[in-house]
């Protein structure tokens, strides 16, 4: 059954947490959530064609900022379910939100990043391309051109 906190996210990454990624504490290090995050994150921008660009045109996304609420520690074993949408197309950027769910404890935490669309041989920020604004409106079922 999926975790009603992952409802409205088109795309839901899930992994079990690995017994090397807890630090000395005895939970999963934080920086682990933020890869499991990036996961999600680059399916996502893999279903909105974002990343193909970079091959075509030498054009995708970077990071701008990235926020993350920690709201409890995962341990192993679990497994973690990490959601991926967008929420604000800008310009040149656009803000995606995360939920990661954990089977065993609920909601674990949540990250708000910010990624510009970036011509990397000018290097500087592009306009979101129209075909990128139409697959998150596709993949969101929503018009947010």
């Amino acid at each position: 059954m999926v975790h009603e906190a992952l409802s409205g996210f088109p795309v839901v990454f899930s992994i079990p947490a690995q017994w090397g990624e807890q630090d000395p504490f005895g939970h999963i290090n934080n920086i682990v959530y933020l890869r499991w995050c990036e996961t999600a994150r680059i399916q996502y921008l893999e279903r909105i064609g974002l990343n193909g660009l970079m091959q075509q045109r030498n054009i995708g996304p970077i990071v701008a900022h990235i926020g993350c609420n920690f709201r409890s520690p995962v341990v192993y074993p679990d497994t973690v379910h990490i959601g991926a949408r967008v929420t604000r197309i800008g310009r040149t950027s656009f803000t995606m939100d995360h939920v990661l769910v954990s089977d065993k404890l609920g909601v674990v935490a949540d990250a708000s990043p910010v990624l510009v669309v970036y011509d990397y041989g000018a290097g500087k920020p592009y306009p979101v391309p129209e075909e990128v604004r139409k697959a998150i409106a596709e993949i969101e079922g929503e018009d947010r051109g």
